[in-house]
C-alpha cells in the first residue's frame, strides 16, 4: 500500500506522507460525527440504524445490503488478496495458487467465527497486540539504521497540477481503506461512563496514535529504500526490514503483517453480523441470516453466505479492483450516515446526547463534503471499476420492494422470531 500511494502521487514522498496524514484527520472527523450518534442512539446495526431513522428504509436497506454484497465482503476479500501477497515473502506463488491460497485464508476465518464469537474476539486482541508492536518496533529499527533520504533529493513535486491532484484522489483510496474501523468503535459510546469527557479524548489520541504509526511507518520504509526503491515495492515492511537487516528479518515482519491482515479480516466477520440483525429485525432481509447455530450459538449462516461470497470476489478481482469497490461504495454510505446526525438535531433537540460533536456543525460538513469528493474523483478517475459497485447498489433497489410486498403479507410472529433468536447471541 505505501509503495502504491507514493507511485499514485507521482513519487512525491511530501505528498504521499500528507495524504495519510489528511485521510486520518479525514477519518478522525467522522468518528467524532459518528460519536454523538452512537451515544445518543446505541442500538445494535450502527449506520445502519442512522440511515433508517434520519433517511428512511430505503437508504438503510441499500447500505446492508452493499455490506453485505461490497463493503463487507469485498473487504475480506481484498485483504485476503494482500494477504498472499505478503505469503510470496515465504514461498513463490503463481497466480492461481494465490487465489486459491486468499480463498482459504477466508475459509479460516470463517470457521473461527462460526464456533464461536469468544474465539474471534480473543484471535482479534492478540493479533492487533502483535501488529502494533511489530510496526512500532520495526520503524524504530528503520529509523535508526536507514540512510534512504540521502536519495531521495525532492521531497515535493516540481509542479502541483491536475494530474497530481487526481492522484492524490486516488491514493487517498487507499489509505482510508487502511484507516477503516472508525465508524465501528464509536458504536460503544453510549455504553460509556462520563462520554463527554472520555470519548472524545480516546478518539482524539487513538487516532492520533493511528495516524502517527502509519506516518512513522512511511517514514521508516523511506528511510531504508529511499524514495526509488519504496516507490516500486510491492511488499514495503518486508523488503525494508530484509535490506537493512538481512532476509530474516524480513520474513519475521512479513509474519507480523500476515497476522494484521488475518486480524482485520477477523474483525469484520466478527462483527457483521449485527448489521444482518437488524435487517433481518426488520423484515427486509434473509430471514435465515438471524438464525443461530444450535451448538455454537452464532449466526452462522450468515457467516457462511457472506463468507462464500467474499471468496468469490477474492477469486475474481484483483487488489486495487476490490479495494475501489469497498471505498467507493462505503464512502458513499458514510457521507449519508453524517448527514443524518444533522436530522437528529432538528427532529430530536432534547433527546439525551452524552457526547456532543466537537465542531459542529463545520466538522460534519466538512467530513461530507470531502466525501464526497473522493466518490465524485474515483467515478472520474475510475469509472470501469465503479461499474460493478454501482451495479449491485442498483439491485438492491428492486430486492428492497421485493422484501417489503414480503414483509406486508407475511405473519407477525415469523417476522420476529429470527430477531429472537440472534438478540441472545449478538
Amino acid at each position: 500500500m505505501p509503495g502504491l500511494v507514493i507511485r499514485q502521487t507521482g513519487g512525491s514522498i511530501g505528498v504521499a506522507l500528507l495524504v495519510w496524514l489528511a485521510a486520518g484527520v479525514l477519518s478522525l472527523l467522522g468518528a467524532l460525527t459518528y460519536g454523538e450518534m452512537g451515544a445518543a442512539k446505541p442500538d445494535a446495526g450502527g449506520l445502519y440504524v442512522y440511515l433508517r431513522d434520519a433517511l428512511g428504509p430505503l437508504p438503510a436497506f441499500l447500505y446492508g445490503w452493499t455490506m453485505f454484497f461490497v463493503i463487507g465482503s469485498g473487504s475480506c476479500a481484498t485483504l485476503a488478496v494482500a494477504f498472499t501477497n505478503y505469503l510470496g515473502q515465504f514461498v513463490a506463488l503463481p497466480p492461481v495458487a494465490a487465489k486459491i491460497g486468499a480463498v482459504l485464508m477466508i475459509a479460516v476465518v470463517m470457521i473461527i467465527n462460526v464456533r464461536g464469537t469468544r474465539q474471534g474476539a480473543n484471535v482479534q486482541g492478540v493479533a492487533t497486540a502483535i501488529k502494533v508492536a511489530g510496526i512500532l518496533i520495526m520503524s524504530a529499527m528503520l529509523l535508526a539504521v536507514g540512510n534512504g533520504f540521502a536519495r531521495t533529493p525532492n521531497v515535493w513535486p516540481a509542479a502541483w497540477n491536475g494530474s497530481l491532484f487526481a492522484g492524490v484522489g486516488l491514493a487517498m483510496i487507499g489509505v482510508l481503506w487502511a484507516y477503516e474501523g472508525w465508524q465501528y468503535v464509536t458504536f460503544s459510546a453510549g455504553e460509556t461512563k462520563d462520554p463527554q469527557r472520555v470519548f472524545p479524548l480516546g478518539i482524539g489520541i487513538g487516532t492520533a496514535m493511528v495516524i502517527g504509526i502509519y506516518v512513522l511507518a512511511n517514514i521508516g520504509y523511506i528511510a531504508a529504500l529511499g524514495a526509488d526503491g519504496a516507490m516500486n515495492s510491492e511488499r514495503i515492511a518486508a523488503e525494508s526490514m530484509a535490506a537493512l537487516f538481512g532476509p530474516a528479518a524480513g520474513k519475521v515482519i512479513a509474519a507480523i503483517i500476515l497476522v494484521s491482515m488475518f486480524s482485520a479480516a477477523n474483525g469484520i466477520t466478527l462483527t457483521a453480523p449485527r448489521l444482518y440483525y437488524s435487517m433481518s429485525r426488520d423484515g427486509v432481509f434473509f430471514a435465515k441470516l438471524a438464525e443461530v447455530h444450535p451448538r455454537f450459538n452464532t449466526p452462522a449462516i450468515a457467516i457462511v453466505t457472506s463468507s462464500v461470497w467474499a471468496m468469490v470476489l477474492a477469486a475474481t478481482g484483483t487488489f486495487q479492483q476490490l479495494l475501489t469497490y469497498v471505498v467507493f461504495v462505503g464512502w458513499i454510505f458514510y457521507a449519508f450516515g453524517a448527514l443524518a446526525i444533522f436530522v437528529y438535531r432538528r427532529r430530536e433537540p432534547n433527546l439525551a446526547r452524552p457526547f456532543r460533536t466537537p465542531g459542529y456543525p463545520l466538522t460534519p460538513i466538512l467530513f461530507v463534503l470531502s466525501a464526497a469528493a473522493i466518490v465524485i474523483n474515483t467515478i472520474v478517475t475510475q469509472p470501469r471499476n465503479v461499474i460493478f459497485a454501482i451495479a449491485l447498489m442498483a439491485l438492491g433497489v428492486p430486492a428492497y420492494y421485493m422484501w417489503r410486498s414480503r414483509l406486508a403479507k407475511a405473519p407477525t410472529d415469523a417476522l420476529k422470531s429470527p430477531a429472537t433468536k440472534v438478540r441472545e447471541t449478538v
